[in-house]
């Protein structure tokens, strides 16, 4: 009995922790493939988004109000939109959800 019983166990040990390991691993790139890479894809289309407004673009505001881009400034966080006839506000870009189609290309019926 030359071998102590400690390092007969250690080869065991490290298939062990592999396989303890091995489900962890599998959730985790579960989670990647199907909730983190996603939202992140959706993430850089929103900032792509918000970079190509434009004058004259119909947004939608996080807070559900439609509304016309008239001031796009470059460099500055702010964007001045027309909520009704010559009612003006300054909101910040982050706040624009959505660009919304023209009024005469959406579909009827």
């Amino acid at each position: 009995m030359l071998i102590s019983p400690a390092y007969a166990q250690d080869a065991a040990g490290a298939v062990g922790l592999v396989t303890q390991l091995a489900p962890l691993l599998l959730i985790f790139g579960v989670f990647y493939f199907l909730l983190i890479r996603p939202q992140q894809k959706k993430q850089k289309e929103h900032r792509a988004l918000l970079a190509s407004l434009k004058r004259g673009d119909r947004v939608l505001t996080a807070g559900g109000i439609i509304a016309k881009v008239v001031t796009v400034k470059d460099g500055v966080d702010e964007v001045e939109v027309e909520i009704a006839p010559n009612v003006r506000v300054s909101v910040l870009r982050q706040t624009i959800g959505d660009v919304l189609k023209p009024i005469g290309t959406e579909a009827k019926g």
